[in-house]
């Protein structure tokens, strides 16, 4: 959907990790890029941590979404902080960092990101502006109170509390 929004003068880089990539995409990337025929879509698979090829200029992109996933980052035991890092080296000045992600309970950090599935909202917060960047904005729209926070995401009771957060590298 990136690639068709951005048009032929942009360009969208699709990344994951080769675990990821093996073990829960099992090849559906693969066959919904057999459905598109844009030259705008490149897909890179390598550690989170490494975000661009050696090729690739850094402070070139204009955007980074990470969606719904950066809490696994803590079960898997990536390094965040040499991810975000990456992440603002990536961008121009004035990029954009998008993060969204399901809510944990105040305190739990990211303890419970392989049990539930969820980060603590001011613990993510904390770890993406110690890399310099600011937040600009929050989106509400996936907001859900009635959420307890304390049952895995997969199978609901009710819809989950997720949060977005809009940062912005100076």
């Amino acid at each position: 959907m990136l690639a068709r929004l951005v048009g032929a003068s942009g360009h969208v880089i699709a990344h994951n990790t080769p675990q990821f990539m093996e073990n829960m995409n099992k090849g559906r990337v693969e066959q919904r890029l057999k459905g598109y025929s844009g030259k705008n879509l490149s897909v890179s698979v390598q550690p989170y941590e490494i975000l661009l090829s050696p090729d690739a200029g850094k402070g070139s992109l204009d955007l980074v979404t990470f969606m719904f996933n950066y809490h696994d980052l803590g079960w898997i035991g990536a390094d965040r902080a040499r991810l975000n890092r990456a992440v603002f080296e990536a961008l121009k000045p004035g990029g954009y960092y998008v993060v969204a992600d399901h809510s944990g309970r105040p305190g739990t950090g990211i303890s419970e990101s392989k049990s539930l599935h969820r980060i603590e909202e001011a613990f993510l917060r904390r770890e993406v502006e110690a890399a310099g960047f600011k937040l600009v904005a929050e989106g509400n729209f996936l907001r859900n109170p009635r959420d307890p926070r304390d049952q895995p995401v997969s199978k609901p009771a009710q819809p989950n509390d997720e949060f977005v957060l809009k940062f912005q590298k100076p």
